[in-house]
C-alpha cells in the first residue's frame, strides 16, 4: 500500500492511496501522524488531515496488514491569521455577519487566512480576494439569508465605452444573464485555498428560491461557489448543502481543484448540480461525494452566444475516487457546450442510483465548435444506475428543443450550427441493478458519433426494473431492459462486454459503419 499528496495547505492536508479500487479502499488501514495514531480502520482512498501548524514538517505513516508506509511534508508558510469574530462575527445564527466576514477578507493580507472558527454565521453574499486562505474550522458554519434583497445582482453583459468588448458577470445555464450573487464569489481571482471542515449551507429550503425556478424574478437564482475567470483555485474538505441551484461553478477559471469535498442537496431541488464546470481548463475532482437534485458533475462550455464568442472548451478535466450518488446523471457532459469538451477521465469512481452514469447531451444548434472528443471511463463501478451509458444528439430540454430542426431524425445540412462528438472510450466498469437500456448511442444521421469503444464491460439488469427513457430526446417510448442501442455511430468496438437480464434482442443497431465485436457469454430473460 502506497499513497501520495493530492492537495497541500497552510493547515491541513489531503492524501490519495495508490490502489486501484472504487472510491473505497478493500483494505482497511490506519493513520499516524508525527508516530501518534490520529485514526483506525478507514475505508475511503482519500482523507485529509486538519488542525496542523503552518511551514512545519510532519512525517504520516499509513499501515494496513503489518505493512506501513511513511511520507514526510511541510506545510505552507502563513503570513499572519485572522479571525472573523475579532471583525465583530457573533457566530450565534441570529446576528447578520455579512460585512464582519467581508472587513477580514478585504484586510487580509497576502498569503494570511481568514478563520471562521466554530459557529454559526449568518451571511449574505462573500467575495474574496487574491492570495488568501478561507478556513471553516470544525463546527463552522456559513447560513445563507434567506431575504433576496440581501444578494446583489451581477450583470450579464457590460459593454466597453467603446462598445467593442464585452464583460461577464452574471450566468445562468450558458448564457451571460443577470444573476444573484452566490454565497461565496471569487471573480478574477488567484491563489486561492477554501478548506474545511467546515461547512457552506445555503439554507435554499428556508426561502423562495425553488418556488417557480424557471421564473426569473429580480435575477436568476445563485450558486454557492462562483468561480468566475479565476485560476489556482483549491477547496478541500468543505461540506456544501442545500444549495439555490448549482452548488458550485467554476466559470472560464483555470487549475482548479475539488478535493475530499461533500455536496449534499434535496432530491426533489431544482437545478441543484453538484459542480458544474464551465469552460474551464485544469480541473481536478478528487475524493468528492455528491448526493444532488439533478446532475452530479456537469461539464460544459456556454450555449452558443458565449462559446462562438471566446471560444474557450472546457478540456483537461480529472474526476477520480468520487461516490457520485442519486441525480439525473453522474458524469455529464453538455448540453451547454457550444466550445467543446475534450480530454475527460473519469477514474475509480462510484456511480449510484442516477438516472444515467455517463451522460453525453447536445444538439443541432450548438454550433461548429461543440466538439465533445477524448473521453475516458475506466475502473468505474455502478449501483442502480438506470442507464449506465447515454450518447444523445437530440437533447430536447431547450426552448427550442422540440422544434423540427432540433428532434429530426432525416439528416440536415451539415453548417456552422452542427455539433460534433469525437472519441469515447469505457473500459473495466461493473454495473449493476440496471432498469432502463445499458447503452444508448444516438449520433446525428448528417453527423455521426466517430468512435466509441467499450472494453470489458458488464452490465446487469435488476429483476423488478421498471420503464424509462434512456434520453430527453422526442420521439422515444419508455423501454426497460434494452440491451445495447447504437444508432448513426461510424465506428462502434465491443470487447469483452457482457449483458445480463436483458429483455428481447441483445443489440439494436442502425447506420454503424464499422462494427467490432468480441464475442461474449451475456444472456438475456428470453
Amino acid at each position: 500500500m502506497d499513497f501520495k499528496i493530492i492537495g497541500l495547505f497552510v493547515r491541513s492536508v489531503s492524501f490519495e492511496l495508490t490502489n486501484s479500487d472504487c472510491y473505497h479502499s478493500r483494505i482497511p488501514y490506519d493513520v499516524e501522524l508525527n508516530g501518534r495514531k490520529i485514526a483506525e480502520n478507514l475505508n475511503r482512498n482519500i482523507f485529509s488531515l486538519y488542525d496542523l501548524r503552518p511551514n512545519t514538517e510532519y512525517r504520516v505513516t499509513v499501515s494496513a496488514n503489518g505493512t506501513a508506509v511513511s511520507h514526510a511534508f511541510t506545510t505552507k508558510r502563513e503570513s499572519f491569521r485572522l479571525n472573523a469574530r475579532d471583525f465583530g462575527a457573533a457566530g450565534d445564527g441570529v446576528k447578520q455577519d455579512t460585512s464582519a466576514i467581508q472587513a477580514a477578507i478585504l484586510c487580509c493580507p497576502k498569503n494570511g487566512t481568514v478563520l471562521i472558527p466554530s459557529g454559526v454565521y449568518l451571511t449574505g453574499p462573500l467575495f474574496l480576494k487574491s492570495d488568501m486562505t478561507l478556513e471553516l474550522a470544525e463546527g463552522a458554519m456559513l447560513l445563507g439569508m434567506t431575504d433576496r434583497s440581501v444578494y446583489p445582482v451581477l450583470p450579464g453583459v457590460t459593454q466597453s465605452e467603446d462598445e467593442r468588448e464585452e464583460y461577464y458577470l452574471g450566468s445562468w445555464e450558458g448564457n451571460p444573464l443577470s444573476s444573484f450573487a452566490s454565497l461565496l464569489n471569487g471573480i478574477h481571482v488567484s491563489n486561492v485555498d477554501i478548506v474545511g471542515p467546515g461547512i457552506i449551507n445555503a439554507n435554499a429550503a428556508q426561502g423562495d428560491w425553488w418556488r417557480n425556478p424557471k421564473v426569473k424574478r429580480g435575477a436568476w437564482r445563485p450558486r454557492m461557489l462562483f468561480l468566475n475567470g479565476c485560476e489556482q483555485i483549491r477547496v478541500q474538505g468543505i461540506t456544501l448543502e442545500n444549495s439555490y441551484a448549482w452548488t458550485v461553478h467554476p466559470f472560464y477559471s483555470k487549475d482548479v481543484s475539488l478535493l475530499d469535498i461533500r455536496i449534499y442537496n434535496d432530491p426533489d431541488s431544482p437545478n441543484t448540480d453538484g459542480i458544474d464546470v464551465e469552460a474551464c481548463s485544469g480541473v481536478k475532482i478528487c475524493g468528492a461525494v455528491i448526493s444532488v437534485g439533478d446532475d452530479c458533475v456537469a461539464l460544459k462550455s456556454s450555449k452558443i452566444y458565449m462559446g462562438s464568442r471566446l471560444n474557450t472548451p472546457t478540456c483537461g478535466i480529472v474526476l477520480r475516487n468520487c461516490l457520485l450518488e442519486r441525480g439525473h446523471g453522474a458524469v455529464v457532459i453538455g448540453s451547454d457546450v457550444s466550445a467543446g469538451a475534450r480530454s475527460i477521465s473519469a477514474t475509480q469512481c462510484v456511480f449510484q442510483g442516477t438516472d444515467r452514469g455517463l451522460r453525453i447531451k447536445t444538439r443541432r444548434g450548438r454550433g461548429e465548435l461543440s466538439v465533445v472528443d477524448r473521453v475516458s471511463l475506466e475502473n468505474i463501478w455502478m449501483d442502480r444506475v438506470n442507464t449506465p451509458f447515454v450518447v444523445n444528439m437530440f437533447y430536447c430540454c431547450d426552448p427550442d428543443g422540440h422544434s423540427d430542426y432540433v428532434s429530426s431524425k432525416k439528416p440536415v445540412p451539415v453548417n456552422e450550427f452542427t455539433p460534433r462528438v469525437g472519441n469515447l472510450s469505457c473500459r473495466n466498469i461493473v454495473c449493476e441493478h440496471c432498469s432502463t437500456a445499458g447503452v444508448f448511442l444516438c449520433g446525428l444521421p448528417e453527423m455521426p458519433i466517430e468512435s466509441v469503444s467499450f472494453r470489458n464491460v458488464r452490465i446487469s439488469f435488476a429483476a423488478d426494473a421498471r420503464a424509462g427513457y434512456p434520453a430527453m430526446m422526442d420521439g422515444l417510448e419508455p423501454v426497460a431492459k434494452l440491451g445495447l442501442f447504437a444508432r448513426n455511430v461510424k465506428k462502434l468496438s465491443l470487447a469483452g462486454v457482457t449483458i445480463e437480464g436483458f429483455e428481447g434482442e441483445k443489440t439494436d443497431f442502425a447506420d454503424i459503419e464499422e462494427l467490432w465485436e468480441e464475442e461474449s457469454n451475456g444472456h438475456g430473460d428470453n
